[in-house]
């Protein structure tokens, strides 16, 4: 039978669509290509996915940022204190004013206390070719400092440099009173009365050399005052380029034949350390007394008319106003220069003979009021002995060669 032949009536029928063999046939190819056709069309869709999540992720990793750990930030240094250089302890400058001590330094007040504790300390000369000391702390303090004894003229000019500083002293004649009520000071006269909490009297001592001092009770009367005092000083960590390694090794100030000073370089402690012609300056405490840097200016000085004692010595006047020679010690090393100050208010400006400043030392300084005539020899420390030499010596000459006199400078 032909393919395109009809069923026969009767013939049960392949569908109820009444289409030929052949047209069945065609349907069902044609259903299997639509089939192949979607699964196609499916699986690109799948691929087309897969790839734009893979280029996708792609991106997104290119695109990803980069992570930095920043530089670390450097710490800033603690600030220095304001009378030495040397870093605050703690950090923190600590919020009170300076205050200053008056110290005996007759053989009778000696030995005294506190003095390596303080920020610095100053020699003033007095009648009868004395020198007495004003010690002076702000970052520091100390449990015993002494002893006291009474205010003198020079006081003035050192005190009103200190922005308005406490000054402990006991007792004064009138007119010396007087001047400190002209000058910016806050007057701590302990023989005033008032006094109990913050004078002592140690042991083995006798009047008048028996009045001491705790710093931390005096500073309880400062009231409302935070405020720490300006610098007086320059510091720098090294010594300039043109100095002279060990050309300070020692300084001598002969004041009087009581208060005959030397100050020594040790280089194991990195300080100097004072004697007097009788021997080592010893504290009560057994240590030498010792400091990083010692200003010596040389100063004009009168005799004036107020009488301090009952022998009738009068009051020595030095002019704290002007200018004048100056050497500074510090490292071992000497530095020459000028001091100038124009008002009582400011620090005197050191510069050296080039006319740039004198920066010290962080640390301790005593400053040195000599009176003009006193003579301040410097000493540079010993050469290093050489190897001798294996040549023939040179033949003499005629000529003498020049002295140094012994390795001392003469200001």
């Amino acid at each position: 039978m032909a393919d395109d032949e009809t069923t026969p009536p009767g013939t049960p029928a392949d569908s109820t669509d009444g289409l030929t063999r052949k047209e069945r046939r065609t349907q069902g190819q044609g259903s299997k290509t639509w089939w192949w056709i979607l699964g196609a069309v499916a699986a690109l869709v799948v691929a087309v996915g897969i790839a734009a999540a893979v280029t996708a992720g792609h991106k997104a990793t290119k695109a990803a940022p980069t992570t930095t750990t920043p530089p670390p930030v450097p710490t800033a240094p603690p600030p220095p204190c304001p009378l030495t250089g040397t870093p605050a302890p703690g950090g923190v400058v600590p919020g009170r004013p300076a205050l200053a001590v008056k110290i005996g330094n007759y053989s009778g007040d000696r030995p005294s206390a506190g003095l390596n504790q303080a920020d610095v300390v100053f020699e003033e000369p007095v009648e009868g070719a004395y020198t007495r000391l004003v010690a002076v702390f702000q970052c520091h303090g100390a449990d015993l400092v002494g002893d006291m004894r009474s205010a003198r003229q020079p006081d003035a000019g050192i005190l009103a440099q200190l922005s308005n500083p406490l000054f402990f002293h006991a007792g004064g004649i009138q007119p010396v009173i007087d001047l400190l009520g002209l000058v910016p000071v806050q007057d701590k006269n302990v023989l005033g009365g008032g006094f109990g909490a913050v004078v002592t009297n140690p042991p083995g001592r006798s009047a008048p050399y028996d009045t001491f001092m705790a710093t931390g009770p005096g500073w309880a009367l400062a009231g409302t005052d935070v405020t720490p005092p300006a610098p007086i000083f320059t510091y720098s960590a090294g010594l300039p380029p043109q100095v002279a390694i060990g050309s300070g090794q020692s300084i001598h100030i002969p004041f009087s034949t009581d208060a005959d000073v030397t100050w020594t370089w040790n280089p194991k402690t990195g300080t100097y350390l004072r004697s007097y012609a009788t021997g080592p300056d010893l504290l009560l405490n057994g240590v030498q007394t010792g400091t990083s840097n010692v200003v010596a200016m040389t100063v004009e000085t009168s005799v004036g008319s107020w009488v301090e004692n009952s022998q009738g010595g009068r009051e020595i006047q030095v002019n704290a106003v002007g200018t004048g020679p100056v050497v500074v010690l510090r490292n071992g090393a000497a530095i020459s220069g000028t001091w100038t100050r124009s008002d009582l208010t400011q620090p005197a400006a050191l510069t050296d003979t080039s006319g740039q400043p004198i920066a010290l030392a962080p640390g301790g300084t005593w400053v040195e009021l000599v009176p003009q005539g006193v003579a301040v020899d410097v000493s540079a420390a010993a050469p290093a002995p050489t190897a001798p030499s294996t040549t023939a010596p040179a033949r003499p000459t005629t000529t003498k060669p020049a002295t140094s006199g012994g390795g001392k400078t003469r200001y």
